[in-house]
């Protein structure tokens, strides 16, 4: 695992911004239909109360779900991102709510965007049903500490859906050969976490695998028409050769040793996220000077 120093306390960037413009180029693009797809499927039949994503709003994760309230965690670092003018600085939560009214208008009235830190979660013990991860463990400073967080904050039997880049992929070959020479296919800030080791680290915290995926078996080329072309490729890798898929999706659940669950904690007897701030009726705070 390649070491990564951290951004300034100048720009507090969030650790999943860096590869936005990466999101907006078409393997970008691609992965991102991929991940929707997969976690429609995913998360369909996963029922309870309160759902959580973190980071990454250009992805619509608890879109299929039907839980009554769902939430968005962005990082606090969010409210002042530079664009690609240094002198244009617009407050992320503008963003963010072009981003909900975009994407997220059928169920708008269960969606709260949060401020907070995935090491540092703001929901209280054993309080969320649902977690959703999508490639926040590869650009967190500790990644256990995130997983030790969400384990804190799930009720026994929540879920936990995590996704990365697979390094044992042509795309994991390319961005380490990017090391030596030639420019990175994939932000060099992220660093991947092999699927075995991840399956080690939630072993260890009593989780339960019960589904994963592998997919986009597209070469890493970078222009739309390239890789419109090899469509063919899908088919084929999910069939032939399904653990080189440059992305994968795990689904696992918190288990309780010597506890077994009979029904789901009453909705009232949790903190509703409606009493937490939501990001996006805050202005963005003048940053301060040291």
């Amino acid at each position: 695992m390649i070491s990564t120093p951290l951004p300034s306390p100048k720009h507090q960037a969030p650790p999943w911004s860096s590869w936005e413009q990466w999101l907006n180029s078409p393997p970008g693009q691609y992965v991102l239909a991929w991940e929707e797809k997969c976690l429609a499927a995913a998360v369909g039949d996963v029922f309870g109360f309160h759902a959580v994503q973190i980071g990454l709003p250009q992805l619509d994760a608890l879109k299929a779900n039907r839980m009554p309230l769902h939430a968005l965690l962005v990082s606090p670092g969010e409210v002042s991102l530079s664009l690609e003018s240094p002198s244009e600085t617009i407050p992320a939560f503008q963003q963010l709510k072009t981003l909900l009214s975009t994407n997220r208008k059928e169920h708008s009235q269960r969606w709260h965007v949060l401020e907070g830190l995935p090491s540092e979660l703001p929901f209280a013990n054993q309080s969320i049903d649902l977690v959703i991860l999508p490639h926040v463990l590869e650009f967190a400073a500790d990644p256990h500490q995130v997983l030790r967080e969400v384990d804190r904050i799930l009720l026994p039997e929540g879920r936990v859906i995590i996704s990365g880049f697979n390094p044992a992929s042509l795309w994991g070959a390319r961005q380490y050969l990017s090391h030596l020479f030639g420019a990175p296919y994939l932000p060099r800030t992220g660093q991947f976490i092999s699927l075995l080791r991840l399956k080690d680290w939630l072993k260890l915290l009593d989780y339960s695998l019960d589904r994963g995926q592998f997919g986009c078996y597209k070469l890493p080329l970078q222009s739309t028409s390239a890789m419109a072309r090899m469509a063919y490729l899908e088919p084929m890798g999910n069939r032939w050769w399904p653990i080189f898929g440059a992305v994968f999706l795990i689904s696992a659940i918190k288990r309780t040793p010597g506890m077994r669950l009979i029904g789901r904690i009453p909705a009232k007897r949790l903190k509703p996220l409606t009493q937490l701030t939501p990001v996006v009726e805050q202005h963005a705070r003048p940053p301060q000077n040291d």
